[in-house]
């Protein structure tokens, strides 16, 4: 095939090629089709496939867990009108979650606008620009180089994040020239690709503070993982005996294994002590947001020293005020205090704070012996935390962990450092909260790690929003576990109707349904449980049946205990009135 017989498809996949991407998730549509047709001539030989979904969403929040699993851009299209829309509680998920994603949609031609032709009409650039980083519109072959590599360096580049790129069908049509393909660029050509570090001076401020700390402790987010930052803050923080624990989005940055973790479920013992107590937090990629309580009173001390450091300087200074506010990437400016703090902090520090950990480390103990008293419990149906024990307690240390749901994730957040995680190992859009990324998550992890087992944690309700995305597991031959926490209801929303609105229960009540018939007739395999007791050998059969697995559990309804603090929070805030 000579570079003359190329089109504007031919010239997207060289460039997708170009910067190392592997998977395009999606549904094939008419103005997509010169992308579909080159990657089916050649584009698979060289090593792009496609991963054909049954909705646009899914492709979405599949592309979305890629990025998560890999630290590598996630890719997904959808086609003019409905596949562009479809893809948008996706992308808003991810960017919530700043998740680098290239989402991919077409245009009509501009000489069928107002023309009223099928699927046409819709500003689909003003739909995306509330929830990526940035909208680009191609109309020509030879846009297409700049545009790709335009996108990808704004997604991965400072707090990364989903970009929209778009093409009209006269891009993908037309003829693509050998100065269109000599445009395309190798990555170290046109970005950088190291992060960047924090002001010395503010480096230098932070010793100082941390100098006189007494009861120190870090907080791991999710910029540690995306900057691949888990052996080092490992070792600060066995280095200099200083607790860590993580927010929800750093889970599996620091694990059990280590004797200064505290936790990431933050009314735990320890954790909840250590954020009450601790005289200087040093918080690496944090947001502090709902899912730490917001930095706020009575669960963090406010009379503590914030230091905080995250890429995106809007995150400094956010529902906290802080003490020092260092702009760069966690993996630059951890090793930036390693080398500073071992020329200037006083090493008798080293002993006053392992004291600290210490203390806190006997709390950690104390919670474990505590959290295992729900095997005593063994009334029907059983606790939520019941079955979150049995599941965690069986898997591996390095299966991946999906979360998909209201209630269920946050019980799930007790238990989830029952064993140690590896970063990149469980997965849950915890910024927008969004129902529905259960089995496409699954899926999208499951491809980008085959040899590892993939369980997802589901409530009912959020099982079915996507649960057709079933046959994809069964046509793609991915052996990966579901496992439904069925209580018939919404859960969340029952819980705050039942502690704030008197029990008035309205459109929350879910009927009966046996979910492991329903995944039986895609081709799963599947059972119902009702004891806790058969929880694992459940597990172990759905492992050894090699086939996509659904797991429908009976668990009572129950209101988690950080939804009425969230709500105590929106109560003192005002939201009810003083």
């Amino acid at each position: 095939m000579s570079n003359q017989d190329l089109d504007g498809g031919d010239l997207v996949v060289k460039c997708l090629l170009k910067e190392g991407i592997t998977k395009i998730f999606g549904i094939v549509g008419g103005e997509l089709l010169r992308i579909f047709d080159a990657i089916e001539r050649w584009g698979r030989e060289e090593g792009l496939d496609t991963v054909m979904v049954r909705h646009e969403q899914a492709g979405g929040h599949m592309a979305d867990a890629w990025a998560r699993a890999t630290g590598e851009i996630g890719v997904c299209l959808g086609t003019v009108g409905p596949g562009v829309t479809h893809l948008v509680p996706a992308v808003a998920a991810a960017n919530s979650d700043s998740i680098p994603m290239l989402i991919i949609g077409a245009q009509i031609g501009r000489m069928f606008e107002d023309t009223g032709i099928l699927q046409g009409g819709i500003d689909q650039i003003a739909l995306m620009k509330p929830i990526t980083k940035a909208q680009i519109q191609v109309e020509e072959p030879e846009e297409i180089p700049y545009a790709i590599q335009k996108a990808i360096k704004t997604a991965l580049s400072g707090r990364r994040g989903p970009v929209y790129l778009e093409f009209r069908e006269t891009a993908l049509v037309r003829k693509a020239t050998e100065t269109d393909i000599n445009k395309i660029l190798d990555p170290k050509k046109y970005r950088a690709l190291n992060r960047p570090n924090g002001s010395l001076a503010d480096i230098e401020k932070t010793i100082e503070i941390l100098k006189n700390a007494k009861k120190p402790l870090m907080v791991a987010g999710g910029g540690v993982i995306a900057s691949e930052a888990s052996e080092e803050i490992k070792t600060l923080s066995e280095t200099y005996m200083i607790p860590i624990s993580t927010t929800i989005n750093g889970i599996g940055s620091i694990g059990r294994d280590k004797k200064n973790f505290l936790d990431s479920y933050l009314i735990n013992n320890a954790y909840r002590t250590a954020a009450t107590e601790a005289d200087v937090v040093l918080s690496f990629g944090c947001k502090w947001d709902y899912s730490i309580f917001y930095g706020a009173s009575p669960m963090w001390n406010q009379n503590q020293k914030i230091i905080q450091i995250d890429i995106d300087p809007n995150e400094i200074g956010k529902n906290r005020p802080i003490e020092v506010g260092i702009i760069g990437d966690c993996k630059a400016v951890i090793n930036q205090l390693l080398n500073e703090m071992e020329k200037s902090l006083p090493k008798e520090k080293i002993t006053e704070w392992s004291e600290w950990n210490t203390y806190l480390q006997e709390l950690c103990k104390n919670q474990l012996d505590i959290n295992l008293k729900i095997l005593e419990y063994k009334k029907l149906p059983m606790k939520p935390e019941r079955l979150v024990y049995e599941v965690f307690d069986y898997i591996p240390e390095d299966a991946q962990i999906v979360l998909d749901g209201g209630d269920i994730v946050v019980f799930s957040y007790k238990y989830i450092n029952l064993k140690p995680r590896p970063p990149r190992s469980t997965f849950f859009p915890i910024t927008m909260g969004h129902l529905g990324v259960g089995i496409p998550y699954a899926i999208g992890v499951k491809i980008a790690k085959p040899d590892k087992l993939v369980v997802c944690l589901n409530g009912d309700g959020s099982f079915l929003f996507n649960v057709g995305e079933l046959e994809t597991a069964v046509r793609l031959n991915l052996p990966l576990i579901v496992v439904i926490a069925n209580n018939c209801a919404w859960g969340m929303i029952k819980s705050n109707q039942k502690n704030f609105l008197k029990k008035r229960y309205c459109d929350v009540d879910l009927p009966s349904i046996d979910y492991s018939e329903i995944a039986r007739g895609f081709g799963c395999y599947s059972e119902k449980v009702e004891n806790p007791e058969d929880i694992k050998p459940a597990l172990q059969r759905a492992i050894d049946s090699k086939k996509p697995a659904v797991i429908d559990v009976s668990i009572a309804f129950e209101t988690p205990p950080p939804m009425k603090l969230l709500a105590q929070y929106k109560k003192n805030k005002g939201l009810f009135g003083k």
